[in-house]
């Protein structure tokens, strides 16, 4: 995880000089509605995704794997979908993915290098089950495709850099909680939240939630109180103001509270340095406590046989 999340500017310029696949993925999709289906970090990428097509006009809509398999909605004849996957190899992704080509559907398939079936590639395969190089890049990849369709999410190429300042400064300087670590973000931001609750929670087995301000204040802060951690993840914005507010909730609620402000390049674009800050966060809690980010806690006893016994 550590050698990937190193690795992830200079990956992130290495996609900025390769935007031809982008630029065709986005005629393709030009004027049609747009699913943007995952699993997991992937189902955080795609409602962050979402955020960056509709900027440029588009009709995008973030759609779980497993309803867009199971319930819908599904993409259909005169839709796009925009698979967004790390290896291509989870359940119901690949469902989806096989019927939207049976179907006739427009798809584009964003995944890790040497994936099957991708049509946008992101970065080298993760050795690490804690995906963090894949998940900006695809983030990256969907921002290409966005600009390409017109929108105005402010300078792409001082991204890497925002990402490096992040990995290579003074760390956030939060410690593990005793109780609960709580994320909390406004707008695209509040998916920064929920990807950083994932990665606490699969690398360092801390009990975490990522939620959007709005969210966490109607109903879930009342339990906020003395060992939790609230991290409010500020990328600027119309709810920066509302986010601030809840923060000072949690403080006067008796939590340890942080605030991350990462406003620059544009508040849409504040998701790749916000992202890369909670991914330190998991990181380093993971080394302070020992545990194996890389597991998927597949260490510890019994998880690997359960694990085994279902189709991920």
């Amino acid at each position: 995880m550590r050698d990937a999340m190193a690795g992830q500017p200079a990956m992130l310029r290495e996609l900025l000089a390769d935007g031809d696949a982008c630029r065709a993925a986005a005629e393709r999709i030009r004027g049609r509605r747009v699913l943007l289906v995952g699993t997991g970090t992937s189902w955080h990428a795609a409602n962050q995704g979402a955020w960056l097509l509709r900027a440029a006009g588009a009709e995008a809509w973030p759609v779980p794997a497993v309803d867009a398999a199971e319930h819908g909605p599904r993409p259909a004849a005169g839709d796009a979908l925009l698979l967004l996957t790390h290896r291509g190899t989870k359940r119901y992704t690949s469902t989806v993915l096989e019927r939207a080509r049976a179907e006739g559907t427009e798809t584009v398939v964003i995944s890790g290098r040497g994936a099957p079936g991708a049509d946008i590639e992101t970065s080298e395969p993760e050795r690490s089950s804690a995906f963090t190089a894949s998940h900006l890049g695809a983030l990256m990849r969907v921002a290409q495709i966005a600009v390409a369709l017109g929108a105005d999410l402010g300078r792409l190429d001082h991204v890497p850099d925002a990402v490096e300042v992040v990995l290579d400064g003074a760390g956030p300087g939060v410690d593990p909680p005793a109780r609960l670590l709580e994320l909390v973000g406004a707008g695209p931001n509040q998916w920064t939240a929920a990807e950083g609750s994932l990665k606490v929670r699969e690398t360092c087995y801390i009990a975490a939630e990522g939620l959007s301000a709005e969210q966490l204040l109607h109903g879930p802060s009342v339990a906020l109180g003395k060992g939790d951690t609230l991290v409010a993840l500020n990328g600027g914005g119309p709810g920066e103001g509302r986010l601030l507010e809840v923060a000072q909730i949690g403080e006067a609620f008796g939590a340890t509270v942080h605030t991350i402000t990462a406003t620059y390049p544009s508040e849409l674009l504040s998701i790749f340095p916000l992202t890369a800050a909670v991914q330190r966060i998991a990181l380093e809690w993971a080394e302070a406590l020992g545990t194996n980010p890389d597991a998927f806690g597949r260490d510890l006893p019994g998880r690997a046989e359960a694990l085994d016994a279902i189709q991920l």
